[in-house]
């Protein structure tokens, strides 16, 4: 589980977030809590699957709300792409 990569990278926290910047394909990576409420992570699972984006399960989401610099439990992460990889699509 690299963690650290959240702490290391661009990232943008919360189901919305994660999935608009998915649908604009913005996102390189997500980091999805086992905790989070299946509802709120199924669209973002389907995309991510449509997508072929690399997925990661964290324990629970006070570990990943940790991992993201916040204080608070976050269901889902995702890891921006590089400005340099944006501009190459």
């Amino acid at each position: 589980m690299p963690l650290h990569e959240l702490v290391e990278s661009d990232r943008v926290v919360g189901a919305k977030s994660v999935l608009r910047r998915l649908l604009r394909s913005e996102i390189k990576k997500i980091f999805f809590a086992r905790d989070a409420e299946r509802k709120v992570i199924e669209p973002i699972l389907k995309e991510a699957e449509i997508r072929e984006i690399p997925v990661e399960w964290v324990d629970n989401s006070k570990i990943l709300g940790r991992a993201c610099v916040i204080e608070r439990p976050a269901a889902v992460a995702g890891l921006l792409k590089d400005k340099q990889t944006k501009e190459a699509q």
